[in-house]
């Protein structure tokens, strides 16, 4: 999991923010505040690590069908005004080693540091100026010199180990071939830092704000679905795959009970069905609630875009991070409680990390309350507030005590409660004056 992440002069986050983060960390904030640039940078780093060029040190995006987000240019990533013109992406990491398949070898933790400087080149192309991998054991060094050169040190050594253009650094994360063959027996350890890096990164799960609408059937081939698209795409796949391998006993064979299970929580519905129409590839899901079976379709769409949070809470690996952009969507005040206790839960259960940007009030509340009940404590969740100060984003940690109350709240955020029921009243006496004057003068 993901401890800890840095930023400065990426998009609105032109001062320096450090972020630390817990199993389940929640940002909210006010609109076009910033809270998505902070999710973004870690979506920046992983479609860079899966980037079928190893020589490209920042993937910015463009291609749909490979790419989670379109970053832009090198400029629309840049702060405004940014001086020097580079920007800075760093995280701390935590991960457990469970060792062979077998269970032969004890769980060991593993954690690191990574941290990277970007400029631009003569072609307006992102390079990396410096990066640092560090690990319990040591710490790594890349700078660029001049034209493209660069130069590998180790801990606080001065003198490079290796320097040239063939130590350029891999797709941000390792050092080349080069510049391991120089390290000797230091380029193992080197290889390993990268290689958990990477495997950190590849192990985030992203699923953003808008989703697809519900459709009456679906085509399914009867694969299982290697991934879940950002926009919920596969989800179905998904479940037709979690109902209909049960009998095989895959590692997919309880998902559809799962969400079903929630949904039932939610007061959504009681059950999913899929269902195989006729003797065609067309399935379609049906949905049971109060003795009724309707098609996912006909149900309202609140269902239909939760499903893919459910979903991918038990689909996403064992130690995965998930990052969720308004899991709310289209839900209704207990629905949007319960999604509290889902990522509480399914964190603890599953070691899954969850750090999710939402507007809901009732998810926050719900959190508040789990720790008030000791189901969680404040040390496993992290909530911010993210406001403007003029140009920049700012971020405001909320600190909760034991019993989910928080000191120092954003003024007015989830708007005035007090404020309108005094004015309420005070609107309902003036008129009830009224009316007793004015039946006053008719007696």
């Amino acid at each position: 999991m993901f401890t800890h992440l840095h930023l400065k002069h990426f998009k609105a986050w032109r001062a320096p923010v450090d972020v630390d983060l817990k199993d389940v960390t929640v940002l909210l904030g006010t609109n076009s505040s910033g809270k998505s640039s902070l999710l973004q940078a870690l979506l920046l780093l992983k479609q860079t690590a899966a980037s079928p060029d190893r020589t490209v040190h920042l993937n910015l995006g463009g291609d749909e069908s490979n790419d989670d987000f379109g970053f832009g240019a090198f400029e629309d990533v840049l702060s405004a005004g940014a001086t020097p013109r580079q920007f800075e992406i760093g995280f701390h990491y935590r991960r457990l080693d469970n060792g062979s398949p077998q269970g032969g070898k004890p769980s060991r933790a593993l954690a690191g540091e990574f941290l990277a400087t970007y400029g631009m080149n003569s072609a307006k192309a992102a390079v990396v100026q410096s990066l640092r991998l560090t690990s319990a054991a040591q710490t790594y060094r890349v700078v660029r010199r001049e034209r493209g050169a660069y130069s590998v040190l180790m801990g606080d050594e001065t003198q490079p180990r290796a320097k040239g253009r063939a130590c350029s650094p891999e797709r941000s994360i390792a050092l080349s071939a080069d510049a391991i063959a120089a390290l000797g027996l230091d380029g193992t350890l080197a290889e390993d830092i990268s290689l958990s890096i990477r495997r950190e990164l590849e192990q985030i799960a992203y699923l953003g704000p808008l989703r697809r609408p519900p459709q009456r059937d679906y085509v399914w081939n009867k694969t299982r679905p290697g991934v879940m698209e950002p926009d919920g795409n596969r989800v179905v796949d998904l479940l037709f795959s979690s109902a209909f391998s049960r009998s095989k006993q895959t590692e997919d064979c309880c998902i559809i009970d799962e969400v079903s299970t929630w949904l039932n929580r939610m007061g959504l519905a009681e059950r999913l069905e899929p269902i195989q129409v006729g003797r065609s590839t067309r399935y379609e899901i049906v949905v049971h609630r109060d003795g009724v079976a309707a098609n996912l379709r006909d149900v309202g769409i609140g269902i239909s875009q939760v499903l893919p949070v459910l979903a991918l809470a038990f689909f996403a690996p064992v130690g995965a991070t998930i990052i969720l952009e308004e899991p709310e969507i289209h839900l209704h005040p207990l629905a949007q409680s319960v999604l509290a206790e889902l990522f509480v839960e399914v964190s603890r259960q599953r070691r899954v990390q969850f750090i999710i940007e939402t507007h809901s009030e009732h998810l926050f509340r719900r959190l508040q309350t789990l720790i008030a009940k000791q189901e969680t404590t404040a040390d496993q969740c992290r909530l911010y507030f993210v406001d403007r100060q003029g140009p920049d984003a700012a971020l405001q940690s909320l600190e909760l005590d034991e019993f989910g109350r928080i000191s120092h709240w954003p003024d007015k955020f989830f708007g005035d409660a007090l404020g309108e029921t005094r004015e309420q009243a005070r609107l309902m006496f003036e008129r009830l004056q009224r009316q007793q004057a004015e039946g006053a003068e008719h007696a």
